[in-house]
């Protein structure tokens, strides 16, 4: 069998693999919806830290313990990742308007792609520029509801939250890739290390709010087992093995299907801006896709060599 056609098998299933956190990422709304009036700093510690015991039960069936024991740079690096983002996420939402600070957040499968052109042996082309600006465009039309948007000076430190935010999350998902050889298994430790951090966060910053009843318990508990815990799991693959500019450019449906399952659980209602960001998503997702219908390089090469 071609070697090339085995390596592109691989890449494919590892993108499928990635594109399953965006998936249950599409899911973090309503569960945080249903989860009461749980403070964020205080929902993630519990999250985070239920997704670090599903792992922690995963490395003690396998025996995997090892794969905690990385270099203080992948740790700097996981831990800036995943409690970074949501820290930069919180904060822009603070102080600045829910709207634009979103948006503004939400550039980060683009830039993504963008930075995914310095990796070694990536190729950026124009179908993943073209696909990440409609999918971009998407995003907007769901995150803004058709609104103005108005930038005032005043929510300046919001606005620069949430653009820490975005590169925050599109530099470990593309550093991730750099490190290629650090095993899944570490994102256990950095979701252990977001649960610890978030606590002081919380203790200096909110007032303890515990979820009420069984049914904010379960959703406390599905954010922890897929939108913050096994999410992490299945995205590392997808950016360490899989087509990492077309996993830019898929994870713009996440707003898209969080904003269709709010509305099918009677939490919104179906608008043209939905319609026409599904139309620009979906669009975005096919021209970006041509990158799976591409034969690589080195497939090239075996072919002229027969």
């Amino acid at each position: 069998m071609d070697k090339s056609a085995v390596t592109g098998a691989t890449t494919n299933t590892a993108t499928w693999i990635g594109f399953a956190a965006v998936l249950m990422w599409a899911l973090l709304a309503i569960l945080t919806a249903a989860s009461g009036a749980v403070p964020p700093f205080q929902l993630n510690a519990l999250s985070f830290a239920v997704g670090t015991a599903v792992g922690f039960l995963w490395m003690a069936m396998t025996g995997r313990w090892r794969d905690l024991v990385q270099p203080l740079r992948v740790w700097a690096l996981g831990v800036v990742g995943l409690f970074g983002y949501h820290a930069l996420y919180f904060t822009a939402l603070r102080n600045a308007p829910p709207i634009e600070a979103g948006l503004i957040a939400y550039l980060w499968p683009l830039l993504i792609v963008i930075f995914s052109a310095a990796l070694p042996g990536e190729r950026l082309r124009w179908f993943h520029i073209a696909g990440g600006l409609l999918g971009f465009l998407g995003a907007a039309l769901i995150v803004t509801r058709g609104a103005s948007l108005s930038f005032e000076a005043r929510h300046g430190a919001g606005y620069l939250a949430a653009v820490a935010c975005a590169l925050t999350w599109s530099s470990y998902s593309v550093l991730s890739r750099r490190n290629a050889t650090v095993p899944t298994g570490a994102v256990v430790g950095f979701c252990a290390a977001a649960a610890l951090l978030s606590v002081p966060f919380h203790l200096a910053l909110e007032t303890t709010v515990w979820p009420r009843g069984g049914g904010e318990w379960a959703a406390v508990l599905g954010l922890g087992l897929m939108p913050v815990g096994a999410a992490f799991y299945v995205w590392d693959i997808g950016v360490k093995r899989g087509n990492i500019q077309l996993l830019g450019v898929l994870s713009y449906a996440a707003p898209l299907l969080s904003t269709v399952i709010l509305i099918l659980f009677g939490y919104g209602v179906f608008t043209w801006q939905v319609a026409a960001a599904a139309l620009l998503i979906t669009l975005g997702a096919l021209t970006a896709s041509r990158a799976l219908r591409i034969p690589t390089r080195s497939g090239k090469e075996a072919s002229a060599g027969r």
